[in-house]
């Protein structure tokens, strides 16, 4: 079984064709998938995606890319993952993409997500983007190796991956690494130990190659594990059973589907 450990099916596209999305979920193997939470606005509706299906998990956090948004605390983000199907504290991290001027709001917005995971043991959804030094360090600084996480939508390179690796977390392998350009997300792919490895499809965004540039969605997540075997030269079946193991290892509070 195949799980989708990031995506955001609230998002339009997906939202509308949920029963259709579960379906070719169910076709294509993968058993499971996390709709992760971007801002507190749009939460109560990733939740209820969630609690629709014994098939599907959610987390809760507000993006760095948000700006004009509600602002979270510790108290919220602790009194919202308290519910079983909230798995994890997330999406949260920098980007020094969209925010050039590494504003301090995005480094204490993330230092209280990390704050919020250590106290209720769930562990974090990382986004980093042209911003993996201070990632690294303010998750040194705040602590956050005692409880774990995934650096999802994994792009650095080795050296990156390493210190995330140090700090105990895990690395987590989207439609990126079907691209052809895409040398040293595939090199990162192959050196990754596969105890410490998830794939993602962050749908609707970034569809794997051969549906690039079209809607991504969960099923799609069959062809990151098909790429990831072709690289390190082992079966889609190993990349499964361990990727499977890895999500349940890391995200414990995750009770997996009956069928699985």
């Amino acid at each position: 079984m195949l799980i989708d450990s990031h995506c955001h099916l609230d998002f339009p596209g997906l939202a509308e064709q949920l029963p259709t999305v579960l379906q070719r979920m169910q076709d294509n193997g993968v058993g499971a998938a996390v709709c992760i939470g971007v801002n507190l606005e749009d939460f109560p509706k990733v939740l209820g995606i969630a609690e629709s299906s014994p098939r599907l998990y959610a987390t809760v956090g507000v993006h760095p890319e948000y700006t004009d948004v509600a602002e979270p605390d510790e108290a919220q983000l602790l009194a919202l993952a308290n519910h079983p199907k909230v798995i994890g504290i997330g999406e949260t991290g920098l980007d020094y993409y969209w925010h050039k001027d590494r504003p301090a709001w995005q480094r204490d917005r993330f230092r209280t997500h990390i704050r919020a995971a250590r106290q209720c043991a769930k562990p974090l959804i990382i986004h980093t983007r042209e911003s993996a030094a201070d990632t690294l360090q303010v998750l040194r600084e705040e602590g956050a190796e005692t409880v774990g996480g995934v650096m999802h939508c994994f792009t650095e390179n080795w050296e990156i991956a390493q210190q995330a690796l140090d700090l105990g977390f895990y690395l987590s392998f989207s439609g990126i690494v079907t691209f052809k350009n895409a040398s040293i997300v595939k090199e990162v792919a192959q050196r990754c130990p596969l105890d410490r490895m998830l794939i993602e499809t962050d749908a609707p965004y970034l569809a794997p190659t051969p549906y690039r540039g079209k809607q991504n969605e969960p099923s799609y997540v069959r062809h990151v594990a098909e790429e990831i075997a072709r690289l390190r030269e082992i079966s889609l079946e190993a990349v499964s059973v361990a990727t499977k193991q890895n999500f349940h290892t890391l995200f414990r509070h995750a009770q997996p589907p009956a069928h699985s």
